[in-house]
């Protein structure tokens, strides 16, 4: 009932144990909440949080537009409602070093079992769009020993994404990550790599987790899980599929009720009233207070008939 029975140091440190067991974790992007109870149902081993889907959210384009205050304030509604560790993008860290200070023990506070800091020049975009440009080492290097220093949690995970592939290719990708390493990053994502080949390249170049993100309409192939477990990648996210295929859907359906008029045809493809109960878990608030369950849920076959 409520929210996680799990920690948010227990969530970091099983994350971090997971990560030294050298599995290849898979982390969704939850959209929501409620998403991210839905990842957790089906047995993944975490949650992401990506900056292009808050920004969407609102409304807004990819481009560095958030606060710390929105990203944190989503980040701890998700993590709160699941026994799984979330993991949030924090672009640039909003800031210069003192700010990524403040970025890194808001999160902590947020419960999130980690982020990640990334290279580019504000105002950002997206990462496989054309047009990046990133800061200069020095300044990359103190975003990390900024969040570094500032970390009270030692298992909260600092990740260093790097976008300098696109723009001065995958030898001054590798110089970085190793400078980022170095820095004191616990994990490397390296944005935008073009194929398996570059993967392996950069796990083999420093002695840290690697992350690949998986996001479709990008640069990247969308490599399997094996593949990628196989080129050495230990943290595979998906940021912003979910969003796509419930926006997707939701298009669909507002089509369906400008030709039809209801949506009779659409019913085999919703999640069901039943599965939604289940979800939030209804009768767990039940077992707390009857007054708020004190009805039969109907079946699935006079679904029709019931009403909200």
């Amino acid at each position: 009932m409520l929210y996680s029975q799990t920690t948010p140091a227990d969530k970091r440190r099983i994350l971090r144990e997971h990560l030294a067991s050298g599995e290849t974790l898979r982390f969704p992007g939850a959209f929501n909440p409620l998403s991210a109870r839905l990842i957790e149902q089906h047995g993944f081993d975490g949650v992401y949080v990506s900056g292009a889907v808050i920004a969407a959210d609102l409304g807004l384009p990819d481009v560095g537009l958030t606060t710390l205050s929105e990203v944190a304030g989503r980040g701890q509604q998700i993590a709160r409602m699941t026994e799984l560790p979330a993991i949030i993008d924090a672009d640039t860290g909003f800031g210069e070093p003192m700010n990524v200070a403040r970025t890194i023990q808001t999160l902590e506070d947020a419960g999130l079992a980690g982020c990640h800091i990334e290279d580019q020049v504000n105002p950002k975009r997206c990462g496989h769009l054309d047009g990046k440009s990133v800061v200069d080492e020095n300044t990359a290097v103190g975003r990390i020993r900024a969040a570094v220093d500032a970390r009270r949690d030692a298992d909260f995970l600092i990740m260093a994404r790097t976008d300098v592939r696109a723009i001065e290719g995958m030898d001054a990708a590798v110089d970085r990550a190793r400078a980022l390493v170095d820095a004191g990053a616990d994990a490397i994502f390296p944005e935008a790599m073009r194929d398996l080949a570059e993967f392996e390249a950069m796990a083999a170049a420093v002695d840290v987790p690697i992350l690949a993100n998986m996001t479709e309409f990008g640069k990247s192939e969308l490599f399997t899980v094996d593949q990628l477990r196989d080129a050495g990648v230990r943290i595979v996210i998906w940021p912003v599929s979910l969003l796509r295929i419930a926006m997707g859907a939701a298009g669909r359906a507002l089509d369906e009720l400008t030709t039809a008029g209801n949506l009779t045809g659409k019913l085999d493809q919703m999640q069901h009233r039943a599965d939604l109960y289940d979800l939030v878990d209804y009768e767990g608030y039940a077992r707390f207070d009857s007054s708020v369950f004190d009805f039969t849920l109907s079946t699935r076959q006079n679904e029709s008939t019931d009403r909200d």
